[in-house]
C-alpha cells in the first residue's frame, strides 16, 4: 500500500510541475477569434457575409435531421442570392465517426470545393474542423490527431452552431470518433477555429427538452472545469465565471420554455464564452471520463458529463474549495460574506439541484462494472498528459468516481459481498467442538474505505 501511494503522490507532483509550466506556454499561443454575428436572423447574415469572400464552391457539412427540419434556409437562400455554389453534406451523425468524415473528405474534393460551413451541433462542427484540415494538409484525420499535426492551414471554415453547448464555434480542438475501437480522438491546432460565426437563437427553439438540458450542461462543464484548472487567466476565468452565471439563470428557462428567444440567445452566448475559457485554460477529469463513456458506450457528451459533473467535483473540492464559493456567488447561490467552506457545499448542492431540476439521471444505465477499470486508466491517462487538474487521481480513485454512477442495481450487486453456497457438513467431533470452544473469536474487521490522496 506504501509504494503505491508515494508511487501516487510522485506522479502528482511530477505532473503538477509539469502542466503548470505547460499552461505558461499556452498562455502565449495565439489563438484566434471570430467574427461573431449574434441575434435572430444571424445565419441569414452570416451567408451574405461569406458571398462577400469569394469562395468557389462550399462544402455545407451537417445532419439529416436539420436537412430535413429546413434549418439552414434562410442561410443558404442568402448563398444563392449572392451567387456563391455549395453543396450539402449532411451524413453527420453524434459523434463524427472517422468513416463519416471520411466521405465528407472525398465529397469536398470531388466537388472542387475551397471553404466549407459547419452547420449543426458540435458532432458537425468537429467534423468539418477535420475535413478542412485535412483537405488541405492530404492527411487522413487519424494522422491529424494531437497537438499541431498539420502543417498547412485548414481550408476557410465557418459556424453556425445549432445548439448552445459545445463551444466548438471558437475552440481549437476537434473531437471525432473511432468506431473500429471505441475510442474518441482530439485533433487540435489553434488554426481550426472558425474564421466567422453565427449565433442565431430562432435556430434553437425547437430543440426537444433534454438536448437542451445536455448541451447546456455541457456548456457549464467547459466553464467550472476552465476555472478550477491550473491554466486560467483574467481572461478565462472573466469568461468562465460570465458563462455560470448565465447559465444558471437561463438554462432552467429554456428548458421550460423553449420559445424564449432572449434566453436562447443568452445560452448560446454563455456557451461561447465558456468555450473561449476552455479552449486556453482546458478541462479536467469530467472530460477525461466522459470521452470513455462516449466512445465505448456512444453517450452523448453532454449527458456523461452532466452525470460526472457532481462526483468529480466532490473529489477535487479539497484542492478547490476557494474557487467554488467564487462559483456559488457567481451562480447566484450564495453571497460574498458567507463561509468558504458552507458556499462551496451551497454550490455543489445547486449542481446536484440544477441537474435534478433538468431531468438528468444520477447513474448512467450502459456503465457496467466489468468495464470501469479500462476506462478509468483511459480517463487518467488522458487527464495525465493532457489537462491541467487541480487534482490528480490514481487509477483506483478514479475507478470509485465512476462507479458512483453505476445503475443502481449493479452498484448493488458490487458491494454486496458474494453468498458462498454452504458446504454439506458431518457433525463435529467431540475433540472438533473441544478446539473450537478453545479458540478465541475475533470481532470482524470492517472493510476499509478507499481514500483519494
Amino acid at each position: 500500500m506504501l509504494p503505491s501511494f508515494v508511487a501516487d503522490m510522485a506522479r502528482s507532483v511530477g505532473l503538477s510541475t509539469v502542466m503548470r509550466a505547460a499552461g505558461v506556454v499556452t498562455r502565449l499561443l495565439p489563438i484566434p477569434q471570430p467574427t461573431m454575428l449574434v441575434g435572430p436572423g444571424a445565419s441569414g447574415r452570416l451567408g451574405q457575409a461569406v458571398n462577400d469572400f469569394g469562395h468557389h464552391k462550399i462544402l455545407i457539412v451537417t445532419d439529416a435531421v436539420i436537412t430535413r427540419l429546413g434549418l439552414m434556409e434562410p442561410m443558404t437562400t442568402a448563398l444563392r442570392a449572392g451567387g456563391t455554389a455549395f453543396i450539402v453534406f449532411d451524413a453527420i451523425t453524434p459523434d463524427a465517426p472517422l468513416p463519416l468524415i471520411e466521405q465528407g473528405i472525398a465529397l469536398f474534393e470531388a466537388e472542387g470545393c475551397d471553404a466549407l460551413i459547419a452547420f449543426g451541433g458540435g458532432s458537425a462542427m468537429d467534423a468539418a474542423k477535420a475535413i478542412a484540415l485535412s483537405v488541405t494538409n492530404h492527411k487522413h484525420p487519424r494522422q491529424l490527431v494531437g497537438y499541431f499535426k498539420g502543417r498547412r492551414a485548414p481550408a476557410p471554415l465557418y459556424a453556425v452552431p445549432t445548439t448552445a453547448g459545445t463551444g466548438s464555434e471558437v475552440t481549437v480542438a476537434a473531437v471525432v470518433s473511432d468506431p473500429v475501437n471505441n475510442r474518441k480522438l482530439v485533433i487540435a491546432d489553434t488554426r481550426i477555429v472558425p474564421r466567422m460565426a453565427a449565433l442565431d437563437p430562432s435556430l434553437m427553439v425547437g430543440l426537444p427538452a433534454p438536448i437542451t438540458a445536455a448541451t447546456g450542461m455541457d456548456a457549464l462543464t467547459h466553464a467550472i472545469e476552465a476555472f478550477v484548472g491550473h491554466w486560467g487567466t483574467a481572461f478565462t476565468d472573466r469568461m468562465a465565471l460570465s458563462a455560470v452565471g448565465m447559465i444558471f439563470e437561463n438554462l432552467p428557462l429554456v428548458f421550460a420554455n423553449g420559445h424564449d428567444l432572449a434566453a436562447r440567445e443568452k445560452m448560446a452566448l454563455a456557451s461561447t464564452y465558456a468555450g473561449q475559457a476552455f479552449t486556453r485554460a482546458n478541462v479536467g477529469y469530467v472530460h477525461a471520463i466522459a470521452h470513455q463513456l462516449g466512445g465505448l458506450y456512444h453517450t452523448p457528451h453532454g449527458l456523461a458529463n452532466a452525470i460526472m459533473l457532481p462526483h468529480v467535483l466532490q473529489f477535487l473540492r479539497p484542492a478547490i474549495e476557494d474557487k467554488l464559493a467564487v462559483l456559488a456567488v457567481r451562480a447566484g447561490v450564495g453571497q460574498a460574506d458567507e463561509p468558504e467552506a458552507v458556499l462551496a457545499q451551497k454550490f455543489l448542492d445547486a449542481v446536484d439541484a440544477m441537474n435534478a431540476r433538468l431531468g438528468i439521471p444520477r447513474q448512467l444505465d450502459a456503465l457496467r462494472e466489468a468495464d470501469i477499470p479500462a476506462l478509468a486508466k483511459a480517463a487518467c491517462w488522458e487527464a495525465d498528459t493532457n489537462y491541467p487538474v487541480p487534482r490528480y487521481m490514481s487509477q483506483a480513485v478514479c475507478e470509485g468516481v465512476i462507479r458512483q454512477a453505476l445503475p443502481v442495481q449493479a452498484a448493488a450487486a458490487t458491494r454486496a459481498p458474494a453468498r458462498k453456497k454452504p458446504a454439506a457438513t458431518q457433525a463435529p467431533t467431540k475433540k472438533a467442538r473441544a478446539k473450537k470452544a478453545a479458540t478465541p473469536v475475533s470481532a470482524p474487521q470492517d472493510t476499509p474505505e478507499l481514500v483519494a490522496n
